[in-house]
């Protein structure tokens, strides 16, 4: 016979009148009760039934479990939903499954990933869907062994091949540097759909192996727009690649695919780089013609393309047309201003963004802001608008804004108090900290503080900087030291550093 349990002051309107002050119901018909309420709008409002059903005595099977566990999620309540976890007698692969992607959701790493482990302990086959989300963290943790383990996994218990899971393998491999095992993967596919192909190919692009991109693509027997934009977003990231962006993006269209904002946005940043006017205005032209002004992505990637075109007036005049602007279309006309020397015109719209139209700006915009101080000089102002990161924006200061701000003191011969911000930083200052130092160094002159901070980098990046190396055995050469020189010299060969010439540009 089913339990018979009595729930106070909760309104089902499906099964009851509305503000019914006691109605009882059997363990039978509490699931569907449940489900009522994760379905609605207002899911904390059934919360109180969990406690009346601990009041009750009432021992809950597994579908009342899974059903309390998903309502705590989608009310935000996960530590009640871990409680209920927890205090199954045998948590089913469902329940792990559901708090896991739940913590994922509100971007939450830790606690999924201790799920995780309990669940490699435990019994349970591995489903599709908890695999994904293994895999996720696998990449979001930066833990290879864990993506190994789910392909052994998969390979031990023969599934299927299934687009989903297959392609967050591979991207989980791309994520995580290893660009062989994705590439060895998509090579055993039978089916070598574009879904697979494009997370192969963003890694490649990633990895500046342009060619091995291109390889890809021209594999795919029937592509999309998806893996179209993939190649157009690819190549658009550098000045030498630029040109292929563009010759794909006509390609596309020859073929009879319609660009959308995806691909807009892509295309105009290769242009921005190639400050090509008459290819962008067309670009121009055919967002309007799509009717795409509107969006924000659309628009704020005009102002960049109009800016770094030097056209700040049409750049401008795009902010200005906007009917809705978001943080990323204010930052994108300051980081304009600034680019055109005018770091005037970029604080008054800074000041403007958070005093009167009140739009917080988020760490982008700082560093945007940063930059363009350091840039023109304007150390008093880059310092307040530091000091006032968290006291007034509530933002963190990030690597990036220390950089930016040692670039800035070096820039005016302010190396002391450059260093002593490096001594303060809150967090283990990064190679990027300690070249901009010592860049600054070397344009000073200030042979003894290069040192040190060559030092820092050259511990902290091995081979990968030989435009560091460089920079201090230049400081030393400019000083007289030549024997220092040469063994800086003599350090680069013995670690196979090739030359390269220093760079501590902020903009790209």
């Amino acid at each position: 016979m089913a339990r018979i349990i009595q729930l106070r002051h909760c309104s089902l309107s499906s099964l009851t009148k509305p503000n019914h002050p006691n109605y009882y119901l059997s363990d039978t018909l509490l699931p569907s009760v449940l489900q009522n309420y994760i379905d609605s709008n207002s899911p904390k409002s059934a919360q109180t039934i969990h406690s009346q059903i601990v009041k009750s005595g009432l021992k809950p099977t597994t579908t009342i479990c899974i059903k309390l566990l998903l309502l705590h999620i989608k009310s935000g309540s996960l530590y009640n939903a871990h409680k209920v976890l927890d205090k199954m007698p045998e948590p089913t692969i469902a329940a792990f499954s559901y708090l896991i992607s739940g913590y994922l959701k509100h971007g939450l790493i830790k606690e999924p990933l201790e799920l995780v482990r309990r669940l490699t302990f435990s019994n349970h086959r591995l489903d599709k869907f908890t695999l994904s989300m293994v895999l996720k963290i696998s990449s979001m943790l930066s833990l290879l062994n864990f993506t190994r383990q789910v392909h052994a996994h998969m390979v031990k218990y023969h599934f299927e091949p299934e687009d989903v899971l297959l392609s967050a393998l591979i991207d989980s491999y791309v994520k995580l540097g290893k660009l062989n095992y994705a590439q060895l993967l998509f090579n055993t596919m039978s089916n070598r759909t574009v879904v697979f192909a494009t997370s192969l190919i963003v890694g490649y692009f990633n990895e500046g192996l342009y060619e091995h991109a291109q390889v890809v693509f021209n594999e795919i027997s029937e592509k999309d727009i998806v893996v179209y934009n993939a190649m157009i977003a690819g190549y658009s990231k550098a000045t030498e690649t630029a040109v292929s962006s563009l010759k794909t993006y006509k390609g596309m269209q020859k073929l009879g695919f319609q660009p959308n904002i995806s691909s807009f946005v892509s295309v105009l940043g290769a242009c921005s780089l190639l400050s090509d006017l008459d290819f962008g205005s067309q670009v121009h032209c055919q967002i309007i013609k799509e009717k795409l002004f509107s969006q924000v992505k659309a628009a704020s990637a005009l102002i960049n393309f109009y800016s770094k075109c030097g056209c700040i007036e049409e750049a401008r005049k795009i902010f200005d047309e906007m009917r809705h602007k978001n943080v990323i279309s204010w930052t994108s006309m300051i980081d304009g201003y600034g680019r055109n020397g005018l770091p005037y015109d970029a604080l008054k719209l800074f000041d403007e963004k958070t005093s009167v139209v009140h739009v917080q700006p988020n760490h982008a915009t700082l560093l945007t802001v940063l930059s363009t101080c350091s840039h023109n000089g304007l150390v008093s102002e880059g310092r307040k608008i530091f000091q006032n990161m968290e006291r007034i924006y509530l933002l963190k200061p990030q690597m990036e804004h220390y950089a930016c701000m040692v670039d800035m003191f070096g820039r005016r011969g302010l190396l002391g108090e450059a260093y002593e911000l490096i001594k303060g930083m809150k967090m283990k200052p990064s190679v990027d900290v300690w070249a901009a130092l010592l860049s600054a160094c070397r344009m000073h002159g200030n042979v003894e503080m290069a040192k040190l901070a060559a030092g820092e980098v050259f511990e902290l990046s091995k081979n990968k900087r030989p435009g560091s190396y460089m920079a201090f055995s230049h400081s030393l050469a400019d000083a007289g030291k030549w024997d220092g020189a040469y063994e800086v010299r003599e350090l680069m060969n013995q670690r196979g550093v090739a030359k390269g010439a220093a760079s501590s540009e902020v903009w790209s």
